[in-house]
């Protein structure tokens, strides 16, 4: 069942990611997804790699949380990572906001 919840939640992805890691890497973004009816997810990718793999891996995230009714905001990413989502046409399936101090003491590492 889709999460309806109005609250937010913050988690942190450390990388470098490899294709190995989205499997486990998504499951756990599920399984955080399904038991916090978040509305809206956080995520800090500071000092994530800006290759093809990070940027599947945020899609996937993003899509995973579309059907939980919810959406992934990508936080301190780098210019590098923020260019190569939007030369891949992403931006509206990546969104990039800056992390609020709200967030920031609760981050989950996810990797």
């Amino acid at each position: 069942m889709a999460a309806t919840g109005s609250h937010n939640v913050a988690f942190a992805i450390r990388g470098p990611i490899a294709r190995t890691d989205l499997p486990e890497l998504c499951a756990r973004v599920c399984a955080l997804l399904s038991t916090s009816g978040a509305s809206v997810v956080r995520c800090d990718v500071t000092g994530v790699g800006a290759n093809a793999v990070t940027v599947d891996a945020l899609a996937r995230l993003q899509l995973a949380a579309h059907r939980q009714s919810c959406r992934v905001e990508l936080c301190n990413a780098s210019d590098e990572l923020l260019e190569l989502v939007a030369f891949l046409g992403l931006e509206d399936v990546c969104r990039c906001e800056t992390r609020s101090d709200e967030f920031g003491d609760r981050l989950e590492s996810i990797q």
